[in-house]
């Protein structure tokens, strides 16, 4: 068996599985080309055939879609959210809180970015994910209220009102728009959020 046989055999995967494997290997490809990256160069980077693309994709459209949906999926900046320790100093855990949510929306930002440049329409068909958008506001706004939740005795307002001010205070339209960088730094937002901006 050549070398070039054996790196075209793709390893016992389920089409999910495969699926994902060839959508991981997209991501970076759509954010840097946009639509016009090439199923050759997605192939490339998953170390695959270009031909096991098509067994799990109906064409390079549906591996744009699927990379859309993966882009907006709130699963990964979920489990970050999760996993930042509650031992930490309230400032700390919405510091690291911040990082997390302005990593996922930039990663967001740089796929549908590219596909708009480029002219991808965005995604033709298939059914949307159950709850969709609202489910995913709803996750990430609980997932940051059980940051704020061991501090609830000394805070002046509900967690739930701290949570929607943390929140929008991090996230309205950045001035010059989302690609600009953020003009005030996290610490800094944090910081007038927890303890306000006049002296005491």
């Amino acid at each position: 068996m050549t070398e070039s046989e054996t790196r075209r055999r793709a390893p016992g995967m389920s089409p999910e599985q495969r699926r994902e494997a060839v959508v991981r290997a997209a991501l970076p490809l759509v954010a840097e080309h946009g639509a016009a990256v090439t199923t050759a160069q997605i192939a490339r980077a998953a170390g695959i055939g270009e031909a096991t693309i098509f067994r799990v994709f109906e064409d390079k459209a549906a591996v744009l879609d699927a990379c859309v949906s993966a882009a907006l999926d709130p699963t990964v900046v979920l489990q970050e959210l999760r996993s930042i320790s509650l031992e930490q100093p309230l400032a700390v855990r919405l510091v690291d809180a911040a990082d997390a949510l302005e990593a996922h929306f930039a990663r967001i930002g740089s796929v549908l970015g590219a596909l708009h440049a480029t002219g991808h329409a965005g995604p033709r068909r298939g059914p949307a994910p159950e709850g969709g958008r609202e489910r995913s506001v709803s996750e990430t706004f609980a997932a940051v209220a059980e940051l704020i939740e061991p501090d609830q005795d000394r805070l002046r307002l509900p967690v739930e009102t701290l949570t929607n001010a943390f929140l929008g205070l991090l996230f309205p339209a950045r001035v010059g728009g989302p690609s600009t960088p953020r003009a005030v730094p996290i610490e800094d937002l944090v910081d007038v959020l927890l303890y306000g901006a006049v002296k005491a």
